[in-house]
């Protein structure tokens, strides 16, 4: 179990061993400079990769985005980043165009406890978006996102709400930048609240190594084929 300033493990025993077998820790001081400079050059050298293995996929997605509901494909959002600063997220838009004129009329349907926003069965979505966010397919354009410096593939996911909407316990998140994935894409996915995830986050910031973002990127793929969490 995890309280509320992200002691304790998130872990049963059995997944426990998988993440205790990490070498490095990431601490204040020295290591630190050595650890995010590996932890960039990973990023670096595995979203050129993808990029390049992946485009014609993202040119198909971006093309059936268009037919099924005409617009721009790539939906920009200002998302909360390290050290509080705002930058420009990117996804494959899976709602259509007036979405964000339509989110107040339908507030009255949110599932979860505000800042967070969630209406089950959501009629903004698009019949290709609602695929895309099944599998996940809808994040691949943060690749650019991580090529640019603003993320990463493992840490917190970078919120759309302000960093002073958050409780002073929360801004630990803030110290690393955030991920395509995280802990608690792993542990629960779309169905945690705000400080369930929070928890995982201030775990995962504690407790980073390469290794430990390896098997995150691992088990995020193994949870993206089921489809657990995902809406």
């Amino acid at each position: 179990m995890i309280d509320s300033k992200g002691n304790g493990s998130p872990f049963n025993r059995s997944n426990l061993r998988i993440y205790r077998k990490t070498s490095l820790r990431l601490r204040r001081g020295s290591s630190n400079l050595m650890q995010s400079s590996t932890k960039r050059l990973f990023d670096i050298v595995l979203a050129v990769a993808l990029l390049i293995l992946l485009s014609p996929l993202l040119l198909l997605i971006a093309a059936l985005v268009y037919i099924d509901s005409p617009g721009k494909p790539i939906f920009r959002q200002a998302r909360t980043g390290y050290h509080g600063r705002r930058f420009l997220m990117f996804k494959f838009r899976t709602m259509v165009p007036n979405a964000e004129e339509l989110k107040a009329k339908l507030a009255h349907l949110n599932v979860l406890q505000p800042p967070d926003f969630k209406i089950p069965n959501d009629p903004r979505i698009t019949r290709v978006g609602r695929f895309l966010r099944k599998t996940s397919l809808d994040e691949l354009p943060q690749l650019l996102n991580i090529l640019q410096g603003d993320m990463s593939f493992v840490g917190p996911r970078p919120t759309s709400f302000k960093p002073e909407t958050y409780s002073p316990w929360h801004g630990e998140r803030l110290e690393v930048k955030p991920g395509l994935t995280g802990l608690w894409q792993v542990e629960g996915r779309g169905s945690m609240e705000f400080d369930e995830r929070l928890r995982l986050d201030i775990w995962y910031l504690r407790n980073w190594s390469l290794w430990l973002d390896l098997k995150l990127l691992w088990l995020t793929a193994i949870s993206v084929l089921r489809r657990r969490g995902a809406y």
